[in-house]
């Protein structure tokens, strides 16, 4: 669906310092929208270093299958079940929605007690429990009155819809909080360990502090606590130096990846290194300097500002929100297989979530209704993509 586009005047990089201003999610999008798009980037827009001889296509592809669901608000994080079927979250209304992954219908099954929605914060991202068959739990990442927190809930589905999910069981809390950078996504990884993703909030300095939850990546236990082979023993921050970390996946060989928005120049993709410092905001983007971990992939923040990722036929796939776009970021190892390619520039708007669902199959999440964008009928909305 094509919409009018948005214009705003940006503000000066001193004044985004101060104020802990967001790419992406601060910033009213710019340019035309179009439509799909299947070209390379510009040369300059996204740069990650010589292509490697060897993994997926130069050059891949994605269809759009069709739309399984519209008109949700404000949807943030998502969550698959055993079954297939998605759990949304949204993030102004503090509900969880079931989502039939066959015919898209749409139940809420609860609310989440506590949430606190306001700028970037509120019920942010979704987690199913790899145990979830026997345990029946659901992982959500939040934020409070007076922090960012991790709770999980039991899901009943026999019970009636709306009232299907327990108390919330805070596993982790005192993640800093913001008006800004809150970062939000979590998910389990192939140790069966939870990582979360978090925001400096706007003060830059908790980037750098190893004491504090702000600006890192996190990995405990189902219970939360820190996980035996963590930098720190008694410690859950698994690496450091973020500005606001709002994707996160694996690829086959079991590596992590993670998507942070920049400050005025650089987004970035990150290989991530248990221990590793990632620059923030001493840099942003590719230094070279000693002591810091470059990006593998960086790309000016109007045609980033990158929220979810996921991996699928041997590439990573990142959402964008000011930039409006799926970009493709194939990989060799630890690489790049070839520069990002662009898909969908401006066709739907502002884009959220990216999740697997198996082989060539990904589902896309919209985020037009998040206060930034420019609601449409029948935003927001879950597509299913076929991707190459």
């Amino acid at each position: 669906m094509q919409r009018p586009a948005v214009t705003a005047v940006l503000a000066t990089a001193v004044l985004l310092l101060a104020t802990g201003c967001s790419s992406g999610d601060d910033r009213t999008p710019a340019g035309q929208r179009g439509s799909a798009s299947t070209t390379a980037a510009p040369s300059g827009s996204a740069t990650g270093g010589p292509p490697s001889p060897t993994g997926p296509p130069a050059k891949g592809s994605v269809k759009v299958v069709s739309t399984l669901t519209e008109g949700l608000k404000s949807p943030w994080g998502v969550a698959a079940l055993p079954d297939g079927d998605l759990l949304v979250a949204s993030r102004d209304e503090g509900t969880i929605t079931r989502v039939d992954a066959e015919g898209g219908k749409k139940t809420v099954i609860g609310s989440v007690p506590g949430v606190a929605p306001g700028g970037e914060g509120g019920l942010l991202g979704l987690a199913v429990s790899p145990s979830f068959a026997s345990d029946h739990q659901v992982y959500a990442y939040f934020t409070t009155e007076s922090d960012n927190r991790i709770a999980r809930m039991l899901y009943d589905e026999k019970k009636p819809a709306e009232r299907q999910l327990g108390a919330p069981d805070t596993v982790l809390r005192g993640i800093p909080k913001g008006v800004v950078h809150n970062g939000g996504r979590i998910a389990f990884g192939p140790d069966k360990m939870l990582y979360a993703g978090t925001g400096e909030t706007g003060d830059t300095g908790l980037a750098q502090d190893k004491k504090s939850l702000g600006g890192k990546i996190l990995r405990m236990t189902p219970d939360g606590r820190p996980v035996h082979g963590n930098p720190e023993a008694d410690s859950v921050v698994y690496s450091y130096g973020h500005r606001n970390v709002q994707g996160l996946a694996w690829d086959s060989d079991k590596r992590l990846w993670a998507a942070e928005f920049g400050q005025n120049t650089w987004d970035e993709l990150n290989l991530i290194e248990p221990g590793k410092n990632y620059g923030w905001p001493e840099v942003e983007g590719k230094a070279g300097e000693a002591g810091f971990v470059d990006p593998v992939a960086q790309w000016k923040t109007a045609d980033a500002s990158p929220s979810g990722i996921a991996y699928a036929e041997g590439s990573i796939w990142m959402a964008s929100l000011r930039g409006e776009r799926l970009w493709r970021i194939p990989l060799a190892g630890t690489k790049l297989a070839a520069e990002p390619q662009a898909f969908l520039d401006g066709k739907y708007g502002r884009l959220r979530t990216v999740l697997s669902a198996g082989g060539d199959k990904v589902w896309l999440v919209t985020s037009e209704t998040d206060t930034r964008g420019t609601p449409g009928p029948g935003d927001d909305r879950i597509l299913r993509l076929e991707v190459r």
